[in-house]
């Protein structure tokens, strides 16, 4: 019987797979090594293959796609439902190919290799980020021991440390200011990788057209417009914007029972990156509204007076988003309302 679905379990080595035809019956499942995996998809004629949304995806996804057939992307917490018995390999692959004929099922938007570049600098921004942030907490502490107490911040470390090291009188011995000079620098190179990483995004942005539009939005700079760009490229996969923010995880959490319907906070779904770059720029976005006369700007303020800055916050990254969406999907300029 002809092959429609193919629920694909991938993993570094061993895939598996649960080939069904069009009534949704087993027509063969087999174990493919790494290696054998395209030479055997190659083989067969164009169907549907899905994959759990999750490392590697979207190579697999690109190869299949070049073989002429159709790749589609589940999220593994739609996939658990379908999930029949004990978990295994095979199990997985079926209840992914069960899971892909839900007509009603939701997909993950498949990245190009351009957003996959793009990604990648986000990836390591955030690492980078995350070094700089451990190794001035580090120092912060160290210098405790020794009696010397720095203000958090990266800023106040950077300007307080070598004034530290200079002082003759602080108490700290050889072997100390040696390691402490040694952390300044390790700080300093950290502080240059990140600034060469940005740079690189920003460059990017210069010779992509959606980004470029994207940085004319208020409240949208040149790394959230970036990674934008990155997670949902022209955004035309979703249906509107209010789609487009439910997926960023920036719309209220619902719990409905006995036919009465509760909101609850913010459901903090899908990127988390994305939706803290979204709260940042919501953030600026209220800072420098005050006394601004545009419909945006008094609608922010009219809500910061009445929610509170927390709450307006995540309302404004929520506007954002769909600004955001119009702009990629509809492919238009924003325009601030007056």
């Amino acid at each position: 019987m002809k092959i429609t679905t193919i629920g694909l379990d991938i993993a570094k080595s061993v895939f598996h797979l649960f080939a069904t035809n069009r009534m949704g019956k087993l027509v063969k499942k087999k174990q493919l090594r790494r290696k054998e995996v395209l030479a055997y998809m190659a083989n067969l004629d164009p169907c549907l293959i899905v994959m759990e949304a999750c490392g590697g995806a979207n190579y697999w996804a690109w190869a299949f796609i070049a073989q002429g057939h159709q790749v589609k992307l589940i999220a593994p917490q739609y996939v658990k439902p379908f999930l029949k018995g004990n978990k295994n390999d095979y199990n997985d692959a079926e209840a992914i190919a069960e899971a892909a004929q839900r007509p009603t099922m939701r997909f993950v938007p498949i990245k190009s290799i351009e957003q996959q570049d793009v990604q990648n600098y986000h990836c390591r921004r955030e690492r980078l980020k995350k070094a700089r942030t451990g190794l001035v907490n580090q120092v912060r502490g160290l210098l405790a021991e020794y009696g010397i107490v720095i203000n958090q911040g990266i800023a106040s470390v950077r300007r307080t440390l070598p004034e530290v090291l200079e002082d003759a009188e602080n108490g700290l011995t050889v072997m100390a200011r040696e390691l402490f000079a040694d952390l300044l620098d390790e700080l300093y190179e950290l502080d240059q990788r990140l600034h060469i990483c940005e740079q690189r995004i920003k460059a990017v942005n210069k010779e992509n057209e959606t980004c470029k539009r994207l940085e004319g939005v208020l409240g949208i700079g040149a790394i959230t417009a970036s990674a934008l760009y990155a997670a949902a490229g022209d955004g035309k996969n979703f249906v509107n914007g209010r789609h487009f923010s439910a997926w960023i995880g920036l719309v209220p959490g619902q719990h409905a029972s006995g036919g009465k319907a509760g909101l609850l906070g913010i459901s903090k779904r899908g990127n988390g990156y994305l939706r803290t770059l979204l709260i940042h720029g919501a953030r600026a976005v209220l800072m420098h509204s005050a006394g601004k006369i545009d419909r945006f700007s008094c609608w922010a303020q009219a809500l910061l007076a009445r929610r509170g800055h927390n709450k307006a916050c995540v309302a404004v990254a929520n506007k954002l988003a769909r600004i955001a969406w119009v702009v990629m999907a509809r492919e238009e300029s924003y325009r601030l309302a007056v």
